[in-house]
């Protein structure tokens, strides 16, 4: 299975136009992103980790006055970023190896952490941290239950992992989160299962 999250990278720069217009622009995560909204002051710095093309996500921060850093893997990804979104600033580079540069008021990894294997995951909890101002919002989502899945990206393989609840819960804690939200496959955000934790 290692293999295929190894893959994820390369899928999304090989498809990135092609998911993003799939994508579009229908935003059925607004209550999630508003409670995220509501943790950190006003007007906040947002890092946007797997930020994909920007949208809608990062689209509707920055319409709510976020100051938004977008990084993602791709390339491609982050050409449409730029095309959409130049006042913002956009990095490409693996989430898993940021190294702090400041820290943000907020950090977002929706729909994007899923993919990265077990080992990934939990390597991203000390990443968090690093980048989190003192009472950050943080906000992810994930698999409903350990294990791993596939879907499809253009036909072909897409691979997704979990971590247990428990475990999620044991890093946002060995990391200084508490966790201010969760829920399982919530039907009304099509089925996400969404983490919203705050900085203590």
């Amino acid at each position: 299975m290692t293999n295929e999250a190894d893959r994820i990278i390369e899928l999304y720069r090989r498809h990135a136009r092609s998911w993003a217009q799939r994508r579009g622009d229908r935003l059925i995560e607004v209550h999630w992103l508003d409670r995220f909204l509501k943790l950190p002051p006003s007007r906040p710095s947002v890092l946007d980790l797997g930020c994909g093309s920007g949208r809608p996500v990062a689209r509707y921060l920055i319409e709510k006055g976020c100051e938004v850093t977008g990084v993602d893997s791709s390339p491609q990804m982050i050409a449409l970023c730029r095309e959409s979104f130049p006042q913002s600033e956009w990095r490409v580079a693996d989430m898993r190896e940021l190294s702090p540069k400041h820290r943000f008021d907020g950090i977002i990894a929706w729909d994007n952490f899923f993919h990265l294997g077990f080992d990934g995951q939990r390597r991203m909890f000390p990443i968090f941290g690093a980048h989190a101002a003192p009472r950050a919002a943080v906000m992810f989502t994930s698999g409903p239950a350990h294990g791993e899945a596939f879907g499809q990206l253009e036909g072909e393989l897409l691979y997704h992992a979990s971590l247990a609840r428990e475990e999620y819960e044991s890093l946002l804690d060995a990391n200084g989160f508490e966790v201010v939200g969760h829920v399982a496959e919530d039907p009304d955000c099509g089925r996400h299962t969404i983490w919203l934790a705050r900085r203590r």
